[in-house]
Parts: C-alpha cells; structure tokens; sequence
C-alpha cells in the first residue's frame, strides 16, 4: 500500500472509531450538552484570569486587552480544534502501561488512528466555542487595519495553528513510547504551550521567544501572524514574509511528528517482552 493508500486508510479507520464514540456520547443528550457547557465554562477562566488582570491595568508588555485577546482567541480556538482531534493522545502512557497498547498493534488499522480516535469527545467543542467568540470580539476591538491579506491570514492562523499543535502532541505521544510514559512532559508542551501563546511576547524574556520561535516553533501559532495582523513588530528580528510562514512551518512539524512516530513504533518494546 503506498502512503496516499495508507493516509486514506488511516482517515477512514479514524472516521469509524470517532462516530462509534461519538455516538456513544449522543446517548445520553442532556448529559451531554451539561458536560459542553461545563467544559466551556471551565475553559473561560483562563480568559477571565486576564480580565481580571486588565482591571488594574491598562496595557500588559505594551498590548491591550483587544490585541492580547486576540492573541488568546487564535490560540485556544487553534488547540481546541487538535485536542478535539487528537486530544486522547496524552493517555497513550497508560496504555503501554496496561498492555493495551499491544492490542492496538495487531488490529487491522494503522495504529496513530486508533490511538487520535480513542475516546473521542465532542465535550471538546465547548474549548474551540469559547476560543471562537472571544476570537471575533478581539477582531472587532482590536482597531485593526483590514487589508486582503491580513482577512486571508486569520484562518490561516487557526489552520496551521491547529496543525502545529497536532503535531506536538504526535510528537509528545512518540516520546511516551521511548519513555514508557511522560505524558506530563507532553502536556507542558501542548497545554503549556497554548497557555503561553495566550500572552504577548513581550512579557517573555528573549531566549524564550528565541526557542518558541526556532526550536518549538509554537510562535507561529500567533504570535508572528498576528503582529503582522496588528501592525505590531516583533520582539525578535524577523524577515516580513515569516507572517505567512505558518503554513510551511506547520507541514514541516507534521512532517517531523510523522517520523518521529515511526520511529516510536519501530522501537517499542511490549511490556510482555
């Protein structure tokens, strides 16, 4: 099987395992519309924490609440839509505890599938809803200058956002395989990382702009496309096209993730072994 057939396999086994639990949720309809608005609720108080922050200050690292709010808006609706996708990755650790894992293996399936459709949550979509309306309040009072291209890079943004962000937690699941575990360190780099992009970089030290940006590239989830959208520079010398860079690096990230789980596969090691 070449690897379009393989793709097209592995999103079909993903579809088939993601309506059976999708299904499963929809049983109890009630139940399941409380839990979205809960997990909506819940996910606000990070945006509320910024809120209250504004209310004894007027700026924070020179940003007001509009602009940083859009910065929060792109990425906690970016990490919505891959945690929806492939949020169950961060419980591969326990299945290669439990010996489940090897189940997984010798189904006739491509594993990454089985693994990103596990227990999938549509309770999920109360994140990206939340990300989404505080998103479009920040593109209406953030006085933002609208040019065509700066309309073309904001679902730009969500996409390759969302991508990059797939990839980590690909990448972190790999890892909990060559570690028997680690999901901890997974989650500082997926839900550390979206709670980092939530604030502008000027808050930040420039090494850790330098390494959000060069060596875990999550700056490109935001923080670069949306200076541009703003018409704010950038803390860190950047050539002008990097703000529509976001697709490159993200099919980049995705392409080192892909490996990176093959190389996990290739070196697991059964519990029974």
């Amino acid at each position: 099987m070449g690897e379009r057939g393989a793709l097209l396999e592995g999103l079909r086994a993903y579809r088939l395992i993601a309506a059976m639990w999708v299904r499963s949720s929809m049983t109890y309809r009630t139940s399941f519309a409380v839990t979205v608005l809960g997990n909506l609720m819940v996910t606000g108080l990070d945006f509320v924490a910024i809120l209250l922050m504004f209310s004894q200050v007027d700026t924070l690292g020179g940003w007001s609440l509009p602009e940083i709010a859009l910065l929060y808006g792109l990425s906690a609706t970016a990490f919505g839509i891959a945690d929806l996708v492939l949020g169950s990755m961060d419980v591969l650790g326990g299945r290669i505890r439990d010996g489940s894992f090897d189940t997984l293996l010798v189904r006739p399936a491509p594993v990454l599938a089985q693994v990103g459709a596990d227990h999938f949550a549509l309770r999920r979509l109360g994140r990206i809803t939340q990300g989404a309306l505080v998103l479009g309040w920040a593109l209406v009072s953030a006085g933002i200058d609208w040019t065509p291209a700066k309309v073309l890079l904001v679902p730009v943004m969500l996409i390759s956002g969302a991508a990059i962000f797939s990839a980590v937690f690909v990448a972190g699941a790999a890892f909990q395989i060559l570690a028997q575990d680690a999901a901890e360190v997974q989650n500082a780099f997926t839900y550390g990382g979206t709670t980092l992009l939530q604030y502008p970089p000027t808050v930040f030290g420039k090494d850790l702009v330098r390494g959000v940006t060069f060596m875990l590239p999550l700056a490109f989830v935001n923080w670069v496309p949306a200076a541009y959208v703003l018409g704010r520079p950038y803390p860190i010398d950047l050539p002008g096209w990097t703000a529509f860079a976001s697709p490159l690096v993200a099919a980049a990230c995705c392409a080192l993730a892909g490996l990176a789980w093959r190389a996990g596969l290739r070196s697991y090691r059964s519990t029974g072994s």
